[in-house]
């Protein structure tokens, strides 16, 4: 029986993954400082990442549960789908933010808040596109090599790969390449630039890790439904043809 015998779960899944789309692009500006309980080499007490971390976290979660469930075409549709809308985000964002405003001072507030930056938006939109499509031909090449077994690896495989590439193109391009050789925003030195990297990546990999259960969990709900949509179905169907020969 099919994942899509309970349409539900595709809609849901898509909605997770849009909503923290979203959520991430707008909130990828803010640098966030999580302290950690002991200094780590290369880090530090404290680890920076952008605010959209946990944002963009959860686009893989739902890009390899829709993967698991409806297949790799359909991940990867999704995955292209939500790139174009990114730009439809920007649209909409920069299109309130330059009409005429009643307020002027809210207004210059408003646009410090959702203007994004431009190296910030280059970053993370060519990331996004690298590392999503990356997660998902991942993801169904260990499903082909495991004839299915083991979604714990590839999902765990997958993530934490796309999450390095990810992070990688993000922060190189948003805090040192465009800085440094187009002179788009503020030039961050190389060490800092690494100690980003390897702290957001650090984070990153132990949400990989500790999402894998929740993957199972709304797998096995999602095909649970779906065939108890199947059955009733298949049941009301065959009452149907029950009662027409009767008649």
């Amino acid at each position: 029986m099919s994942a899509d015998d309970w349409p539900v779960g595709r809609v849901a899944i898509l909605a997770l993954f849009v909503t923290a789309l979203v959520t991430a692009q707008l909130t990828a500006s803010k640098l966030l400082a999580i302290p950690l309980p002991t200094a780590v080499p290369r880090i530090g007490n404290t680890i920076f990442l952008p605010g959209a971390a946990l944002a963009y976290a959860l686009t893989f979660f739902a890009s390899d549960c829709y993967g698991e469930l409806y297949g790799r075409r359909d991940a990867q549709v999704m995955v292209n789908v939500g790139f174009v809308m990114n730009f439809v985000l920007l649209a909409l964002v920069w299109s309130t933010i330059l009409a005429p405003a009643r307020n002027p001072e809210f207004a210059a507030q408003f646009e410090g808040v959702l203007a994004p930056a431009t190296n910030i938006v280059a970053g993370s939109l060519l990331a996004y596109l690298v590392s999503q499509n990356w997660d998902v031909i991942v993801f169904h090449r260990l499903r082909e090599a495991t004839d299915g077994d083991f979604l714990w690896l590839r999902n765990i495989v997958s993530t934490a790969t796309s999450q390095a590439i990810d992070t990688v193109i993000f922060v190189g391009i948003a805090f040192y390449l465009l800085p440094r050789y187009v002179g788009i925003g503020m030039e961050t030195p190389w060490s800092v630039v690494v100690t980003l990297m390897l702290g957001q990546y650090l984070l990153k990999l132990l949400i990989a890790l500790v999402d894998t259960p929740f993957v199972y969990a709304v797998v096995g709900i999602v095909r649970s439904r779906a065939d108890a949509a199947a059955k009733a179905a298949a049941a009301a169907s065959a009452g149907e043809t029950e009662s027409v020969d009767d008649f």
